[in-house]
């Protein structure tokens, strides 16, 4: 007879939306168990965090450990178009909250949230592989454990937060198209020597990400994440036939595209690859549930628009924050409606998000972006969305994000 054990909620993936769950959920008293593929620490992308993820670091008593980490001080968004630059300082936004962030190389970062939430006393198995769930009853586990030895558990609740694993869309067959078209990126992790680079009309702030646009085809537009210690993140995104062969080398794909935008060219003239280039395929994903009475979806597990924004670890901890407050009033009697308690609320602002990626690759919203006479009580509003605030239901252009887009390009035309 295999064993199995109960608690009140297993959890598939220890990343970010994972530990802040696994976290605040010990902080109420819930017995839980994180169960994770891999072992920490792991490469991962979506390096740049947003202002808005310091709220819920806060509230799973994580924020102590990450300033404390040494990682880049975050504080805006650089917009680079043929020569030009536009600045989004986090500070100078309209929605209340942390206006400055970090910047991390995720393998560490990661780490460092789930040994935090151990250290606060929850379980967390490594290298462990969920094989299928059962939610005929109580949701039922089968794990492969590090051995590769079969184990059964159950839970009163499951939360999937095993992002572009999405163990429980591929088990459960949620799995549904985006209406996103499907780009490709390519990235690495350069030693990037741009203090040793003289730039003519350029200073370049380590403070902020920079997001820069092919010259010739808005399509296609690259990241550079400073690191601390001199490192940076490096990627191109674009739909692949836009990108070249990727049969090459991909070093040689990447350092390409970067030498067709001036600016880059000249400011990574002297970075040298440190890591193995690589690339992800149609990554944006959509499901037809995101939670029932018995499973909810955290983050990319759920849904993954697109990394122009950064926006994928604030979602991740976003969902975490609102799916735990409802697992724990379900855990203690209270009748929950997933889809108005917990789906509805969290598309809001995913929906807010997609509106500005949707417009970035269609033009609309980079037209306003580099837009020359901006209003300013406008841009803070479009700022606090860029700062990760998609929630914040007092910014109108939350809550009328499409139509209050368009009038904007409409005047900006």
């Amino acid at each position: 007879m295999i064993p199995t054990t109960h608690y009140d909620v297993v959890i598939i993936g220890a990343g970010p939306s994972g530990s802040v769950a696994a976290s605040l959920l010990h902080q109420q008293g819930k017995r839980v168990l994180v169960i994770e593929k891999q072992l920490f620490p792991r490469f991962s992308i979506g390096e740049s965090l947003l202002p808005c993820c310091m709220q819920m670091l806060e509230e799973a008593g994580m924020a102590q450990a990450v300033n404390d980490a040494g990682y880049q001080f975050k504080n805006g968004a650089a917009f680079n178009s043929k020569g030009r630059s536009i600045l989004f300082n986090f500070t100078d936004k309209f929605t209340p909250g942390p206006g400055t962030t970090f910047q991390v190389e995720r393998g560490h970062f990661d780490k460092l949230l789930a040994d935090t939430a151990a250290q606060q006393g929850v379980e967390i198995r490594y290298g462990e592989t969920v094989t299928a769930v059962d939610l005929t009853d109580k949701p039922r586990l089968s794990v492969l454990d590090a051995n590769n030895e079969p184990y059964q558990i159950s839970a009163e609740y499951l939360l999937d937060a095993s992002g572009f694993g999405r163990v429980l869309p591929r088990l459960l067959d949620l799995e549904r198209p985006s209406n996103l078209a499907s780009r490709t990126a390519v990235f690495t992790h350069i030693e990037d020597n741009i203090d040793q680079v003289e730039m003519d009309d350029y200073q370049f702030d380590r403070n902020k990400i920079l997001i820069s646009v092919h010259p010739e085809n808005r399509d296609i537009w690259y990241w550079l994440i400073p690191f601390s210690g001199g490192r940076c993140s490096l990627g191109v995104v674009g739909e692949p036939h836009l990108l070249g062969d990727l049969n090459e080398d991909l070093d040689i794909v990447l350092m390409r595209l970067v030498k067709q935008e001036p600016r880059l060219k000249q400011l990574l003239s002297k970075a040298k690859i440190v890591r193995d280039c690589a690339r992800i395929e149609g990554y944006s994903a959509n499901v037809s549930t995101l939670a029932s009475d018995k499973f909810a979806l955290l983050g990319n597990a759920g849904e993954f628009l697109d990394p122009v924004f950064s926006s994928g670890v604030t979602i991740a901890m976003q969902s975490a924050s609102m799916a735990v407050k409802c697992v724990v009033k379900q855990l203690n009697g209270e009748v929950i409606d997933w889809q108005t308690d917990y789906a509805k609320p969290l598309m809001r602002g995913v929906d807010t998000f997609r509106t500005y990626v949707e417009a970035w690759y269609d033009g609309r919203f980079q037209d306003v972006i580099f837009y020359e006479s901006p209003n300013p009580k406008i841009k803070q509003m479009i700022c606090s969305i860029l700062a990760g605030y998609a929630w914040d239901e007092n910014n109108p252009f939350v809550t009328e994000s499409e139509r209050r887009l368009n009038m904007i390009v409409e005047l900006c035309q």
